[in-house]
């Protein structure tokens, strides 16, 4: 078993890069292992922040989005935005912090006749 080469935080050699940087440019890791760590040393004794670097001539082209790949995130989106209390579409993503709409989640800030879909600050 052989060691990762480590460099420190913005010197790495050309033809590496990061997962991030790799997508910038179209690419994927491919089923690559990863060929190199990055170390970022930080203070009071707290442990190095790390990223792997992977080969640039190894990386291989994004795969394209397909019609039903397409469909299939807009259904995982839409069911984000349903409010599992009311059952309504909020019009925006449920927060997991709250885990219903806003005006299920705070019943008395709702100001008077609102509907379900306005905004707080949009009273009919």
């Amino acid at each position: 078993m052989s060691t990762l080469p480590v460099y420190r935080w913005s010197l790495a050699p050309d033809g590496y890069a990061t997962r991030r940087q790799l997508r910038a440019r179209g690419l994927r890791p491919g089923g690559q292992d990863v060929a190199a760590t990055l170390e970022r040393p930080r203070r009071r004794g707290r442990p190095p922040l790390v990223a792997h670097l992977y080969r640039v001539d190894l990386a291989l082209p994004v795969r394209p989005m397909t019609p039903g790949r397409w469909a299939a995130l807009a259904r995982a989106n839409r069911a984000r935005r349903i409010c599992p209390e009311c059952r309504r579409d909020a019009g925006y993503v449920i927060p997991p912090s709250l885990g219903m709409c806003s005006p299920c989640a705070f019943p008395d800030n709702a100001p008077e006749g609102a509907s379900w879909n306005s905004s707080p600050h949009t009273a009919r």
